[in-house]
């Protein structure tokens, strides 16, 4: 492999890794500010004992998110140095302002948070964990808006041999990169309401301490439900913006292979792309993929020959990628309903078969996320910067393959220790359930302080 091909594999490596812990932090935030809230409200002992309890998992997972986040940015200046150069003036912009703002709230307020039992009132602790909730989100939109305009770039010029921004206004509205925003925090929080669901699950099947599993599982599906909808309902209009900034990636999705008006929604497709064409279409839907793609029913859908082959993406990764999402998609949605009317009958002790389901579907929404960033990533190839700079054109000229392999040895290493560190202890922590003894101490001092 040359360096080329190493850096990307690096960078593939350590993102889609750090991916594995963004998501949960996004929604498991929101949940456990809502259970502190609920506590706040009802004085309730049991809403108290679900803050801690969830809110160990959240730090935990926090923690190894916020070490794995930090090799990314070092990464632009060491392996990517040319697209540094080239797109600096634009893409430095939202990462500082997420670093110095978003970042800096969420760090101080989760320290507030962790330390402020006993010493701060239960008002100001609660708003100390929605204000951390609030900061991820927004530190979400400000890196998404970074990789939204390298997708559908705005609010620039090609001066001096590199890119300048002109218009901050036009980046920070970007559609794409909002519609991105949407469907990711989304995505982060149908992660969150299934990681709830199944460890509620997994307790529930043993009997193990039922009101507080059944009323945190019954909260998750809720949250899981609004978010998987919200997912659906999102994810078609930003394939609508895919469709139009980046028609090479929605043929690569779809498979689309001629132009043409009025396309159907083949729902069986088979790509053969060494033919160029399909080698199975069968139950499609009439002028469906048209529909999707403009909300129009006879609109004309670009196909993959009628783009440069220099200029197409890889066809099976995006492709596939892309259908298992939409299948996960559909999925969380029809589970999360499923445990909603079941979690609100009150007939969840009795669906041992479902609460197994939930239980081995806990990690689907981390897949669905790995299969969304391969579908934006591989889908946006060749380009680093779509239409202005290619990834051929973007790396360090100064760097050797054999550094490379250094460094992506020693991550992949690194990497290897907290990614076991990570499941042993969200593994053990999950098990072990709530701690009744540390609760108790806490209430106290939190009913003396309110």
């Amino acid at each position: 492999m040359d360096v080329l091909e190493l850096s990307r594999l690096q960078f593939a490596l350590t993102s889609m890794f750090h991916f594995i812990f963004v998501p949960l932090t996004l929604g498991l935030s929101i949940l456990v500010a809502f259970m502190e809230t609920k506590y706040l409200r009802t004085r309730n002992d049991m809403y108290l004992r679900m803050t801690k309890f969830w809110g160990k998992l959240f730090l935990i997972n926090f923690a190894l998110g916020i070490v794995t986040g930090i090799t990314l940015e070092f990464q632009f200046g060491m392996n990517w140095s040319k697209y540094s150069e080239y797109v600096g003036d634009i893409f430095g912009a939202p990462l500082a302002i997420e670093a110095t703002a978003a970042f800096f709230l969420e760090s101080t307020f989760i320290g507030l948070w962790i330390f402020g039992w006993n010493r701060i009132s239960p008002r100001l602790h609660a708003i100390s964990i929605w204000i951390v909730a609030f900061a991820t989100n927004l530190s979400a939109l400000w890196i998404l808006l970074a990789n939204g305009w390298m997708q559908h770039p705005v609010g620039y010029v090609l001066a001096n041999g590199r890119a300048e921004m002109v218009d901050f206004g036009a980046m920070v509205t970007n559609p794409y990169g909002l519609l991105k925003f949407g469907h990711q925090i989304l995505a982060g929080y149908a992660v969150a309401a299934f990681f709830v669901m199944g460890i509620s699950a997994w307790h529930l099947l043993r009997q193990n301490q039922t009101e507080f599993f059944k009323t945190s599982f019954r909260i998750a599906a809720i949250f899981g439900l609004v978010a998987s909808v919200g997912i659906a309902i999102v994810g078609d209009f930003h394939a609508a913006g895919v469709a139009e900034a980046q028609p090479a990636k929605f043929a690569a999705m779809e498979s689309v292979w001629d132009t043409q008006k009025g396309a159907d929604y083949n729902l069986l497709v088979i790509p053969d792309t060494s033919g160029e064409q399909n080698s199975v279409e069968a139950l499609g839907i009439p002028d469906g993929l048209s529909f999707l793609a403009t909300k129009s029913f006879d609109s004309e859908v670009t196909g993959l020959k009628d783009i440069p082959p220099d200029e197409r993406p890889p066809v099976w990764a995006t492709f596939v990628s892309f259908r298992l999402m939409i299948i996960l998609g559909i999925a969380f949605i029809t589970l999360a309903a499923i445990a909603t009317v079941k979690s609100g009958r009150g007939s969840l002790l009795k669906s041992r078969k479902f609460l197994g389901i939930m239980v081995w579907a806990l990690p689907l929404p981390y897949i669905a996320n790995q299969l969304g960033w391969v579908v934006a990533e591989v889908g946006r190839q060749p380009w680093i910067v779509y239409g202005v700079l290619r990834t051929a054109d973007a790396g360090s000229p100064a760097v050797s393959a054999s550094q490379v392999w250094t460094s992506l040895i020693a991550f992949t290493l690194v990497y290897g220790m907290l990614g076991a560190l990570d499941i042993y202890l969200l593994f053990k922590v999950a098990r072990k359930g709530p701690d009744d003894d540390l609760t108790h101490i806490v209430k106290s001092a939190t009913l003396q302080g309110a």
